[in-house]
């Protein structure tokens, strides 16, 4: 059957709804430390289990993809994590814990294989960019609505009772499944095969290039920055305003709803200006924010316009810097993808941080600050790299 442009990108653009299943792990970690009495440092560890697996999972998901395909790739980290968010209906910790583990696996999937899977559909390498930009538009949309998915599963699901917030993962497994049927259904071109005498260690070969190895690391803390803001944000507002839990929920969806209109403005700025001198004015301004929102005290309205802020400013980096990636090295896609989404792991390797700053010194502006460093070498990455194209 042959494929249709529209149906095609329909199909691939609503499964990036499922990669912002990952971002719920920002509230849920707050419902998670309340029902099994854990620390601020214990709870940072959750984002760990979700996204410690993009580490050990995408360099050998895109050195198979080659032979699996994208497309069939994709539907594999579907399958993966509806069979995950079954698990944690057994309501114990490490039950939950297992779900998380089992959302990172298959969201590690599903990013390398969809931004791969875009330029089947896409065959113009100036549409790129703006193509992953609306996939990140998608993600935002999922991740703003993480929070009512929450208090839907705690509200109705669970009856009020918020020590059965953990039915959110059946939820997700759902949405997971109707998705996966989506795109099975939808035909799509098959890519190029690429070499297939690839190995991990050709893989990591490619961080021997320079420009590869500082995007790599970008990728790493603007993910860190993404996960770290969407981790902090409630706790700034029940630290510094003794907001309950779930009125503090509204701080990551006030973070994803700017991040949504970021990407989507992105989309169309992007296609008027240079995403590099982009990338460069939002993250110099990224910086006085956090600088804003971890030194000085504000009005609650005027602190979550902050925490909205970085998510308007951020929006837009991750796809801009691996659509740099790709034009650094165009015949090496499959790797790339692998290799950039590997970097992904920032998101959990930054919320340890965030939690261990805010318990050893007593107050969330040290977790705050943990953002800084990432922001800091975001600038360095936005000036100091140049990629053809």
């Amino acid at each position: 059957m042959k494929s249709n442009p529209i149906a095609a990108i329909s199909a691939v653009l609503f499964a990036f709804f499922i990669q912002g299943f990952c971002d719920i792990v920002g509230i849920s970690s707050e419902y998670a430390r309340e029902a099994f009495g854990w620390s601020h440092t214990m709870a940072g560890l959750l984002p760990s289990m979700v996204f410690v697996w993009f580490l050990f999972v995408s360099i050998p998901v895109g050195i198979k993809m080659n032979a699996w395909g994208r497309k069939n790739t994709v539907l594999l980290g579907m399958l993966v994590t509806v069979v995950g968010m079954l698990v944690p209906l057994i309501g114990t910790s490490w039950a939950c814990i297992v779900g998380y583990a089992a959302l990172g696996i298959g969201n590690a999937m599903l990013q390398v294989s969809q931004n791969a899977l875009v330029r089947n559909v896409f065959s113009d390498e100036k549409l790129l960019t703006s193509s992953i930009t609306a996939g990140q538009v998608v993600k935002a949309v999922s991740s703003f609505c993480g929070p009512f998915l929450m208090l839907f599963a705690v509200n109705v699901l669970g009856g009020g009772d918020k020590a059965h917030w953990y039915l959110v993962f059946p939820v997700l497994g759902l949405i997971t499944l109707l998705s996966g049927l989506w795109l099975w259904l939808t035909p799509i071109r098959r890519e190029p095969q690429e070499p297939t005498d690839v190995t991990m260690g050709k893989t990591l070969a490619l961080l021997g290039n320079r420009t590869i190895l500082l995007l790599f690391v970008g990728i790493f803390f603007v993910v860190g920055i993404d996960v770290g803001t969407n981790f902090v944000s409630s706790k700034v507002m029940i630290d510094r305003f003794g907001w309950e839990v779930t009125q503090a929920g509204i701080a990551p969806q006030v973070y994803f709803i700017c991040r949504t209109v970021g990407a989507f403005l992105g989309v169309f700025i992007m296609t008027k200006v240079s995403s590099v001198s982009y990338f460069r004015w939002n993250i110099i301004t990224c910086i006085v924010v956090i600088l804003l929102l971890a030194f000085c005290r504000f009005s609650p309205t005027l602190t979550l316009a902050l925490i909205g802020a970085i998510g308007f400013l951020c929006s837009c980096i991750f796809p801009i810097i691996y659509s740099m990636a790709v034009r650094a090295e165009p015949t090496q896609g499959n790797l790339i993808s692998g290799l950039m989404i590997t970097a992904v792991a920032g998101g959990g390797a930054v919320t340890p941080f965030i939690g261990f700053a805010t318990d050893r010194f007593g107050n969330i502006t040290a977790g705050v600050s943990v953002l800084l460093v990432c922001a800091a070498y975001l600038t360095y990455c936005a000036v100091g790299v140049k990629v053809r194209g």
